[in-house]
């Protein structure tokens, strides 16, 4: 396997964005119903969504209550997804696609529907485009051993970004490592962005695969995976999109993007963990081999060989995440109940406020390009205090302890890019539509409160 390492820096479809009626999914909800939760003016959507999801009211062992800015790790979970799992385990838990009594069916029919929403929400032409998986790291495990070590020789390459989470930089190692092909690493601009002219630039006749981000979990930079499509397809060369950081927070239309593979996490947007999903064309799922072998996914079986069910069940052996696909379903429905395009209309303006918020801090370094007229950033910021990378778990854990504010420290499955950047770690706040610049101000107090008690000087 050769890796080549990079130099340093040298509109879509809209769904419902009526939001006025989501408060009202929390009706009938019995076993939660005790809980009671804080009135909000209706000035914000965070104002009109927080109510809808429990633990963001509960008061942590200081006595302050919760604010939750590590979104970009996992997200909460509202009530409709809570009551869709206690629905299912309390009332027609069954295996799917193996009982003809009740339960099972009614458990397949909610399984298939799940599919079908998921489909409907990232623009999919078929429900059968759609594969769940435990997670997005397995999704691109998928592709990478079904369709990587199928059609990548010795000498093929293929092109990431030194930005990639840990997960779309692994599994085409190891491809590579059994094919001797070639991993190509794009580098960053000045403004700590990916170079996006120079993968243009890189994308030749020898580039197999292009893996991509949609939008960075560190940087919170957008790359435009439309155009990146468009370039690769140009040299025959497919297109596998990291939306984790992308399907939660707007629209996403895999057809408008026209990408050959896109993966996301159900925990990410509202939804259970242990369940995710991979988008990938009909025409390149109906050749790929299976991933895993066994029930679920075959013909027949026989005892020299076994045939294989159609995509997508070919790609989900043994029992699945029922529940979980079910529990995906409900998330699914109630972001679209508010609007992917008001959802990414009101983080931009919570990115604004809190890059500005946090630049108002004497010598904080914040990672990826500013925000202006022309470049939006997603609602996160990694940053460090007085350019010392060691205290980003100090940071993180002086927030919690102070004004139970919840960040991130480390290097959020980004080690390529934070040594890139030349820092060993970073604190990382990440904002969701059911934050509030209140929440953005409780964090930047506690963080001023913080730095001289962990003795950062100026």
């Amino acid at each position: 396997m050769a890796t080549l390492l990079p130099k340093h820096p040298s509109s879509l479809k809209t769904l419902n964005t009526d939001f006025t009626s989501v408060p009202s999914i929390r009706k009938g909800f019995k076993r939660f119903s005790s809980f009671k939760p804080v009135q909000y003016s209706a000035s914000s959507l965070g104002d009109i969504t927080k109510p809808d999801f429990p633990i963001l009211h509960q008061k942590l062992d200081n006595g302050k209550k919760l604010v939750y800015l590590d979104n970009a790790a996992t997200s909460q979970k509202p009530y409709v997804v809570l009551k869709a799992l206690d629905d299912y385990y309390s009332n027609y838990n069954s295996n799917v696609h193996r009982g003809i009594h009740s339960l099972s069916k009614k458990a397949e029919a909610g399984y298939e529907l799940a599919r079908e929403k998921v489909a409907k929400f990232v623009n999919a032409p078929k429900s059968t485009d759609i594969v769940f998986t435990r997670n997005a790291t397995e999704a691109i495990n998928l592709v990478a051993h079904s369709w990587g070590l199928e059609n990548l020789k010795h000498g093929d390459e293929i092109i990431l970004t030194v930005a990639e989470h840990h997960s779309a930089i692994v599994p085409w190692q190891m491809v590579a490592q059994k094919t001797g092909a070639t991993l190509k690493f794009v580098g960053l601009t000045e403004e700590e962005a990916p170079d996006v002219l120079q993968l243009r630039e890189m994308i030749s006749k020898k580039t197999k695969l292009v893996v991509v981000h949609h939008v960075s979990n560190v940087l919170g930079s957008f790359l435009p995976v439309g155009d990146i499509a468009a370039w690769a397809h140009s040299f025959g060369a497919k297109v596998l999109v990291d939306a984790c950081q992308s399907v939660p927070h707007m629209v996403v239309d895999v057809q408008s993007l026209d990408v050959d593979f896109l993966v996301a996490s159900s925990h990410k947007m509202c939804g259970p963990t242990g369940i995710g999903f991979l988008y990938g064309k009909s025409e390149l799922l109906s050749v790929m081999p299976p991933f895993l072998g066994g029930g679920g996914m075959i013909a027949d079986v026989f005892l020299d060989n076994s045939t294989y069910e159609e995509p997508p069940s070919r790609f989900e052996a043994g029992t699945p995440a029922i529940g979980e696909a079910i529990g995906l379903g409900a998330a699914v429905d109630y972001l679209s109940g508010i609007g992917m395009q008001k959802i990414h209309d009101y983080e931009i303006e919570l990115a604004d406020y809190l890059h500005e918020s946090l630049r108002s801090i004497f010598n904080i370094r914040i990672y990826g390009p500013a925000p202006s007229r022309t470049v939006h950033r997603a609602a996160l910021c990694a940053f460090n205090v007085n350019k010392l990378d060691g205290n980003a778990t100090d940071i993180a854990t002086m927030l919690n302890g102070l004004q139970s504010v919840a960040i991130r420290s480390g290097t959020h499955c980004a080690q390529p890019l934070h040594r890139y950047l030349g820092v060993n770690s970073s604190a990382r706040a990440s904002l969701y539509f059911y934050n509030t610049k209140e929440d953005v101000d409780t964090f930047i107090e506690a963080l001023k409160d913080a730095i001289p008690i962990i003795g950062f000087k100026e």
